[in-house]
């Protein structure tokens, strides 16, 4: 199996990854007039100055308790927050307002839970985290909670894009409007996720703590600060947090995720009503990603398996994983093989969905078993400043809309200055037949390394990879390319490149992977 050591080595210190032309990656010093973070779309987010919650909701309640409450109005008000443990909790600590037989009685029922509750856990140790940390486990953003930029989301149709910042609100950019509106709102905590619903110009949803946000965003509006009237709320019992929303290809319906509930919920958003998508074992459900043709969505669960569902007829395989959880997923452009990876394992892992010409979606055959298409174990380069260690565990995929290029955000080790987080890009082709073929990795300034990473849906001249960086800043770093697609590409447009550095050798034609020879 091949190995990162056929790509070109990292970069020195000082230079930033500023495009791909004629096969190569090409690089600039960081002060240099083609940085990164010269064009219209690039933005700085400095963490100074964000505005974040010196507090809980939960830790600030006690100081505005109503001490003189009835115990019925106490009891209401902690089934309300708490549910059935909260309201025997109350009973239990209210003992000299009830008889004893109900004290004692609440308090044993209230014992027998929490050692139900401690088996369970000891089952799914996840349950035990707190709703923050859940989403940290579960995030495609590497480091989520010290992160500036939390979500990132381009629309499928526009150059507009939403970006989550650390303080929960969430910015829109359009390069063809000088208003960029903030959204805020009382629910809109812990953001997870942000997606753009497709065929339509408005719709934003958002993934919080305890709910799911539909902003509906006027773009002819010229308010900075819509009022949270714009914003459906969607929520369900026991779904919370929520870790990963997904909309259908025809923005019909969007599907949401929880890891503390074993069922992904399937709204009809105009309606506000949900259908509950529930399988036994996986103990919730942490990560979707719904295929571009919507015949499948991948759904991702805290314990050693995956499903994959069928969006006809709304039944799944199911996929054990032998060391870890699924990671993260990505699909090809139609929807016909998914890339994967597992937790714990240095690998990449495709399955392909095999069908004849003619036959529905449904109708798809299943693969058999998942195939090792990249071994991303740690590969040492020889630097200027040292030894250079790149690879080890993957926090996430992002395949660009054409299939043309992949990028795997590699976690790195943030305890060794050596072990850095990177984005690895490979050249990819699916047709005839699945090959892998290596680019080369994307690094920002100085002291930056990747969080999170998106593709531009539509970008004209090839690929266009975004990445949010733990400074708080988001770049764009185009690849130009012929896709293998279209016959010609005009490129007599594209903005004038940098001269290339000279490489050790020619990666260019170094086969990673190919089906023919696997």
């Amino acid at each position: 199996m091949c190995s990162l050591a056929l790509f070109p080595p990292p970069l020195p210190p000082g230079q930033t990854t500023l495009c791909e032309s004629n096969n190569e990656l090409l690089s600039g010093a960081n002060n240099s007039e083609d940085a990164q973070d010269s064009g219209p779309l690039s933005l700085h987010f400095p963490r100074e100055s964000l505005k974040l919650h010196s507090r809980t909701e939960s830790s600030s309640k006690a100081a505005f308790l109503d001490h003189s409450e009835t115990l019925w109005t106490r009891s209401a008000a902690a089934w309300r927050d708490g549910g059935f443990t909260g309201l025997l909790n109350e009973i239990t600590t209210s003992h000299a307002e009830v008889p004893k037989w109900l004290s004692v009685t609440s308090g044993c029922i209230l014992a027998l839970l929490r050692w139900v509750s401690s088996f369970h856990g000891s089952l799914y140790p996840h349950v035990t985290l707190s709703s923050e940390d859940m989403i940290a486990e579960f995030s495609q953003v590497l480091n989520w909670p010290d992160c500036v930029v939390r979500a990132f989301a381009w629309h499928p149709h526009t150059d507009k894009f939403a970006v989550a910042l650390l303080d929960d609100s969430i910015k829109i950019y359009n390069p063809k409007s000088a208003i960029s509106p903030t959204l805020k709102h009382r629910l809109q905590r812990n953001v997870a996720a942000v997606q753009w619903k497709p065929l339509c110009a408005s719709a934003l949803a958002v993934a919080c703590q305890n709910c799911v946000l539909v902003w509906n965003v006027d773009p002819c509006s010229l308010s900075t600060r819509p009022s949270s009237g714009c914003a459906q709320v969607l929520s369900h019992p026991g779904h919370s947090p929520v870790t990963s929303i997904a909309w259908s290809p025809s923005g019909s319906l969007l599907v949401s995720a929880s890891p503390l509930d074993t069922a992904m919920m399937v709204w009809d958003v105009a309606a506000e009503s949900c259908v509950p998508l529930q399988r036994v074992g996986g103990g919730g459900v942490t990560f979707l990603s719904w295929s571009p043709d919507g015949s499948h969505i991948l759904a991702c669960t805290p314990s050693a398996l995956f499903r994959v569902w069928e969006t006809r007829m709304w039944t799944c395989e199911r996929w054990p994983c032998i060391k870890g959880r699924c990671q993260s997923g990505c699909w090809s452009p139609d929807g016909s093989r998914l890339l994967f990876t597992v937790q714990g394992e240095m690998v990449i892992y495709a399955l392909t969905f095999s069908g004849s010409p003619g036959v529905p979606p449904s109708m798809v055959k299943g693969p058999q078993t998942a195939v090792v298409v990249a071994d991303l174990s740690e590969t040492t380069f020889n630097g200027p400043d040292g030894d250079i260690i790149v690879g080890g565990e993957i926090q996430s995929l992002s395949w660009d809309p054409r299939g043309e290029r992949l990028a795997v955000l590699l976690k790195g080790d943030p305890q060794a200055a050596n072990r850095p987080a990177i984005i690895a890009v490979f050249k990819t082709r699916a047709n005839p037949i699945f090959e892998l073929l290596p680019c080369g990795f994307v690094q920002g300034e100085l002291g930056a390394e990747p969080r999170l990473m998106e593709f531009h849906p539509n970008f004209q001249h090839g690929a266009l990879l975004t990445v949010c960086w733990s400074s708080g800043k988001i770049t764009h770093i185009p690849f130009y390319f012929l896709s293998s697609g279209v016959s010609h590409v005009d490129l007599s447009r594209s903005p004038p490149l940098p001269h290339p550095q000279e490489r050790p050798a020619d990666f260019a034609n170094q086969s990673l992977f190919t089906e023919l020879i696997s």
